[in-house]
């Protein structure tokens, strides 16, 4: 069997996920499109301290482009929103994969609310009746009822019935506006879809799912395939090593752990590139906390040796590192982490701290390559001006503040 070092395995997945070197051209719209083709699917999230995480997860592959393409993409149709690995942006041509989830959409948990559902009928049946004759509407443009508090847990029943309708694909979201979701009738979004003529056998659907995440990933242990679509526990005939056998994926041995990985086929080129070490990582980036890269927490230590775990959720004596934390990928290693926030009317990005892995000598190129990214990251914020205000490694601030007065 092939053997593959950490290293190459890291090149390999760095490729894969589009994150091997820095952007080389100026970006276009058609490479939203492409960039979540390539990693399948692009996690959302609403936190704004920085760029929201899909815009960031796009930055970081694509640099200087415009976040209106995004929206612009879902608008068009060109993408389509469900649960997969949590809520995404996903091709619309895979949604044929997902749709079994919203025929059965007991199998999404809580997400699917159906208990909700049987209790409340009469307001999921009011909600879309008046979508189906007044057209698309936000949770917003119902009115939120008296001496009603809201919150993540304590939404409004209109809101609870379009989530409801969403996980069933009775609604689908039309467009975002503001970033708020706007629904509409899934026959008036995807007129074309029928599901006599077009649905797949599930088995077909989750195979399917098995490639692409195998294919994203680049490189992938079989513990890190179900989790990137969040599809429980693999059937046996859906195992890497089982669609291996069938000719439908490559396998190869890590070198220092003697693990079995498995590699798209599509990838064959990529994977000699990384055993002949001609495929380097080079760049600088800033990534995104919902990344594919680092959400998964062991596959990120695995690959990296970088513990990351999210803090946002953690009561804030008890932060390591900060709120809304963005881990450092330099030359196809996570070298740090750092805590920032855009403070947009003025036009500033404040580095709140910075944080090195233990073994990461601070140096001149170092900071030279750290303070050009987080001005090319202020930049595209609109917030040009980059304030370090907080904790900084003590041989590598003087080097940072240095850098940022000949650079800026």
């Amino acid at each position: 069997m092939t053997a593959l070092s950490l290293p190459a395995a890291r090149a390999l997945h760095l490729a894969a996920q589009g994150l091997l070197t820095a952007p080389r051209r100026k970006a276009r719209p058609a490479d939203v499109l492409a960039t979540i083709r390539r990693m399948a699917l692009l996690q959302i999230d609403t936190i704004s301290v920085v760029a929201r995480s899909p815009y960031l997860v796009l930055w970081s592959r694509l640099g200087d482009y415009q976040q209106q393409w995004l929206d612009d993409a879902l608008a068009e149709g060109q993408l389509f929103e469900y649960w997969a690995h949590e809520a995404c942006f996903l091709p619309i041509e895979d949604y044929g994969l997902l749709r079994h989830r919203m025929v059965d959409p007991e199998q999404l948990g809580w997400k699917s609310a159906t208990q909700w559902r049987r209790e409340h009928p009469g307001v999921v049946e009011r909600v879309l009746q008046h979508i189906q004759q007044q057209g698309a509407m936000r949770s917003a443009d119902f009115e939120q009822p008296e001496g009603h508090q809201a919150g993540w847990w304590n939404w409004k029943p209109e809101k609870r019935a379009l989530e409801v309708l969403f996980a069933s694909g009775e609604l689908m979201v039309a467009r975002r506006q503001g970033f708020q979701r706007v629904y509409d009738l899934r026959e008036r979004v995807l007129p074309d879809w029928q599901d006599a003529q077009h649905l797949q056998p599930v088995q077909d659907c989750k195979r399917q799912l098995v490639l692409q995440a195998v294919k994203a990933l680049g490189v992938a242990h079989p513990g890190w395939v179900a989790d990137y679509y969040r599809m429980g526990r693999l059937e046996a005939e859906l195992q890497p090593a089982t669609l291996a056998s069938q000719g439908l994926l490559l396998q190869a041995t890590l070198t220092e752990s003697g693990d079995t990985v498995y590699i798209h086929p599509d990838h064959a080129e990529l994977l000699d590139a990384a055993l002949a070490g001609t495929l380097q990582a080079r760049g600088t980036r800033i990534l995104s906390p919902f990344d594919p890269v680092v959400w998964d927490r062991k596959r990120a230590n695995a690959l990296f040796q970088f513990d990351y775990r999210l803090e946002c959720y953690t009561p804030a004596p008890k932060r390591q590192y900060g709120y809304f934390v963005l881990p450092i990928l330099r030359n196809g290693a996570l070298i740090g982490r750092m805590d920032a926030k855009a403070h947009r009317q003025q036009g500033r990005m404040e580095v709140k701290a910075l944080h090195l892995e233990a073994g990461v000598r601070a140096s001149q190129g170092l900071a030279r390559d750290l303070v050009r990214t987080m001005l090319e990251f202020a930049r595209w914020h609109a917030t040009p001006e980059v304030q370090l205000s907080g904790a900084l490694p003590d041989r590598l601030a003087p080097l940072l503040h240095a850098e940022l007065a000949s650079q800026a």
